[in-house]
């Protein structure tokens, strides 16, 4: 078996013309919770459709346990679990009714797999599914997802609709997948939520990946130097690549926030020698303020050709 349970590489696909995934690599690991993010428009749902087999690459390849996903797409449907991000199904059906139909194109497993998740969910059999709340709807497609006790799992924003307890109850669950060996590709909005989840994170921006690694590389990779100064704020320049600066003064000091991208230790170290500069600290931030930073479009360039930090003034 390949080491990745997912492997992407130099993906294109377009639309009408227009580029959807633009040279896409990405490689998930077996074993891992994969965030994927991106804002709308991104391209995440289009590669989940290649990821699925429901839609066919302009160039490049993507695999899934070994299989190509077009070529091999109904043999992996039987190894991989996906939920879309607004499931349809046969409203006038039961949810009892609509795992015992979506049985029959599985594996004889299935439908007590389907009934156990189910009834983890609090799903009731005999309740039609024109009648039950979003969430209840989103319920049923995560049954049907796990029902199949799939190697892959492909969820496009698997929470949306749910309540806060059953939602973090789901995403806890993703690491007991894990754990068994199962690999989550996982895309939401919920990134505070997904964060206590997640192994793993990539960012997507216009059909490109601007990171992928694991979540404790991302918090080396990104940090925010923070300190006191008196007089002007420091220069962020060395410090490494500078997404965002802040400026705060209040009645108790002024205070100098920077968030940097590959930050230089001996920069920061050199800033803790200045007799201006007191509190100096470097610290991890959250998913969520590394998501910001990074996906932020850059502003105009200046006269160098260099494109300035995203800078944030606090009032006095």
């Amino acid at each position: 078996m390949p080491e990745n349970a997912i492997e992407i590489d130099r993906l294109v696909v377009r639309y009408r013309g227009k580029v959807a995934l633009d040279g896409l690599d990405l490689h998930v690991p077996r074993g891992a919770v994969y965030a994927f993010l991106g804002d709308n428009g991104a391209g995440k749902t289009t590669t989940m459709k290649v990821l699925t087999g429901l839609a066919p690459p302009d160039t490049g390849r993507a695999t899934i346990l070994g299989l190509d996903c077009w070529s091999k797409a109904a043999e992996l449907r039987h190894r991989v679990g996906y939920m879309p991000e607004r499931p349809r199904f046969y409203d006038w059906m039961s949810v009892g009714d609509l795992g015992w139909f979506t049985a029959s194109f599985h594996n004889p497993s299935f439908l007590g797999r389907f009934r156990e998740w189910a009834a983890r969910f609090g799903l009731d059999p005999a309740k039609r599914l024109k009648d039950l709340s979003k969430g209840g709807y989103a319920r049923v497609g995560l049954a049907l997802a796990l029902a199949p006790d799939p190697e892959v799992l492909l969820l496009d924003e698997p929470t949306s609709g749910l309540d806060l307890l059953t939602r973090r109850e789901f995403l806890a669950s993703l690491s007991d997948l894990a754990a068994s060996g199962r690999t989550v590709f996982i895309t939401s909005h919920s990134i505070a939520e997904l964060e206590r989840a997640c192994t793993h994170v990539g960012l997507l921006r216009d059909g490109k990946m601007i990171l992928s690694a694991p979540l404790e590389e991302v918090r080396k990779k990104v940090r925010r130097v923070s300190l006191r100064f008196t007089g002007v704020p420091p220069d962020a320049a060395g410090l490494g690549t500078v997404l965002s600066t802040e400026v705060e003064k209040n009645g108790t000091g002024r205070y100098w926030r920077a968030l940097v991208q590959d930050p230089n230790p001996d920069a920061i170290a050199a800033l803790r020698q200045r007799a201006d500069l007191s509190d100096v600290a470097d610290a991890a931030v959250s998913l969520e303020e590394v998501y910001a930073g990074l996906m932020a479009k850059p502003g105009p360039a200046s006269e160098s050709g260099a494109l300035p930090p995203l800078v944030r003034r606090v009032s006095e």
